[in-house]
């Protein structure tokens, strides 16, 4: 299935615009909205084929989002990409009207796929290895990754937040290729 517009419903605006750039070079023509009301505006005016969710959007829920954009148009496509991927949510999603659901990280090939692969509903959950040594990394990482987005992606700012030293939380993003 061809897509024709994304809508991109998520808080993280560096995310949306870095999802945006993606799609517009594919010539994919697409918005974004940060809340349900912002979004179900979005849909009733760019009537969009395609709507990629992120689960949590600030206080509200990406479900919610999920299940009204359905109500609003039952032929959209809709993709769930989440940081907090779970088998329950999953399965949620997929009974309020998603067709896909993706745990982030995901690239944008990945997401493409997922958005015109439509033609059966599936999960793509990956299997984490939930070792302690893994689970704390992985809580770490998720950490970082909030603290930074607070700070705006200030690097110094992050580093105060953290208690770390600006060139430990330069290496450790640099493992994760955030930088």
């Amino acid at each position: 299935m061809k897509i024709e517009s994304v809508l991109i419903i998520d808080d993280d605006q560096i995310l949306a615009d870095t999802l945006i750039r993606a799609f517009v070079r594919r010539d994919i023509i697409c918005c974004s909205a940060s809340t349900m009301a912002a979004a179900l505006q979005q849909a009733k005016v760019f009537k969009p084929s395609h709507a990629l969710i992120d689960l949590k959007l600030n206080s509200e829920s990406g479900l919610d989002v999920v299940k009204a954009l359905y109500e609003l148009d039952p032929e959209i496509n809709i993709v769930v990409l989440t940081g907090y991927a779970s088998l329950k949510t999953a399965v949620n999603a997929i009974k309020l009207g998603a067709r896909q659901y993706l745990a982030k990280p995901a690239k944008i090939d990945a997401i493409i796929k997922a958005l015109t692969g439509l033609d059966e509903v599936s999960t793509q959950l990956e299997t984490p290895d939930v070792t302690p040594k893994n689970a704390l990394k992985t809580i770490e990482s998720e950490h970082i990754q909030q603290v930074l987005n607070e700070s705006g992606y200030n690097i110094s700012e992050a580093a105060r937040r953290l208690g770390l030293h600006r060139r430990t939380l330069a290496r450790k993003l640099a493992k994760k290729h955030i930088l």
